[in-house]
């Protein structure tokens, strides 16, 4: 009985107390189940996770407690076993060794790099699982920064050249979603136009439409090794945490370029734009629960201060009633295992 958020009804009054008790719906868990208005599923997640190069290697995330580094063989079987959760799809993030970076990010369009490997692995292991890769350079660039630095400044129209170059090997390699999440202008359709030319016109675009130059990414950084090298900020690129209405012009401009899904980042500080995307647009809109809210969450469940279980629950819930249709999230395995159990 999940209700429609882009769905606006009339306010009605029904009557008063003593006739009207809004307990009695939520006396008995089957009452509770039944007029629930959103539900929270296993298929509702995608699980993003670290990739490292090496063999049997893993590595613990110091910031983000529960998160590892996998090596490819190791990220396979966890693949798999995110898959048999019932989750549908997982996101690659690698942790590119510092020899191969440079001021370009010429890594990021190699064919062999470390995510087309892992692409081209787990697809073979795992056909039926989705793979969504993201679409920055960030993770491959000496700077640190999402796109080509000149002048201290990240230029824009030779950085899209670049992550076209990156979407088509990644697409190459297996991968079902490209998600750009650079917020170069005009990149959506650039990518589109490059993987359509390149005989991939099925291959879907995830836009990071609204992401935020937030303070919430500081572990994210570190688990892909990019948070000592960054030289300055992002807030020439990624969006400023005050505006709101301006979130609603980069979606409109990306489902123009031909963007087929939605991203609204950081997620919980940001449930009012993921609220006001899905109801003016009624497009498929996901919500990434960053890294620090990961961190936080953990934090306080360290020191007894929260409740792992009902809080992990809670806060994916919480995306859902915003209006999203899908939430990447750290606690996605967790989280799909709790629902399991029951």
């Amino acid at each position: 009985m999940s209700s429609d958020p882009g769905i606006s009804r009339p306010t009605a009054v029904f009557g008063s107390f003593p006739r009207v008790r809004m307990r009695r719906l939520r006396r008995d868990d089957w009452t509770r189940r039944l007029v629930a208005e959103n539900r929270l599923t296993a298929d509702d997640l995608i699980w993003p996770c670290f990739v490292v190069d090496g063999e049997q290697e893993r590595q613990e995330v110091a910031s983000m407690p529960g998160v590892e580094r996998l090596s490819i063989d190791l990220l396979v079987e966890a693949a798999g076993e995110a898959k048999d959760l019932g989750i549908p799809a997982v996101a690659l993030f690698p942790s590119v060794d510092p020899a191969l970076k440079h001021p370009d990010g010429r890594e990021a369009t190699n064919p062999e790099n470390l995510v087309c490997r892992a692409v081209r692995a787990i697809k073979e292991a795992h056909p039926d699982l989705g793979i969504v890769c993201d679409v920055a350079l960030d993770p491959f660039n000496s700077d640190g920064h999402d796109g080509i630095c000149r002048n201290n400044y990240v230029v824009n129209d030779e950085t899209v050249a670049v992550l076209v170059k990156q979407a088509i090997v990644q697409a190459q390699a297996g991968c079902d979603v490209i998600a750009p999440s650079d917020m170069m202008d005009g990149r959506i359709g650039a990518i589109r136009d490059g993987l359509d030319a390149a005989g991939f016109e099925d291959v879907r675009i995830c836009s990071y439409a609204a992401k935020y130059a937030s303070a919430f990414y500081g572990p994210f950084r570190d688990a892909v090794g990019s948070g000592g090298a960054l030289k300055g900020d992002k807030k020439t690129y990624q969006m400023d945490p005050a505006n709101s209405a301006e979130a609603l012009r980069e979606v409109a401009l990306d489902l123009q370029e031909g963007a087929d899904m939605i991203m609204v980042k950081p997620g919980m500080p940001y449930l009012d734009i993921i609220r006001r995307v899905k109801e003016t647009f009624a497009v498929p809109t996901l919500a990434y629960q960053v890294s620090g809210e990961y961190a936080m969450l953990k934090a306080a469940v360290h020191n007894g201060w929260l409740n792992n279980d009902a809080a992990v629950l809670e806060s994916l819930l919480a995306f859902r009633r915003a209006g999203a249709d899908a939430i990447l999230t750290y606690t996605a395995k967790e989280a799909a295992r709790l629902m399991r159990d029951g």
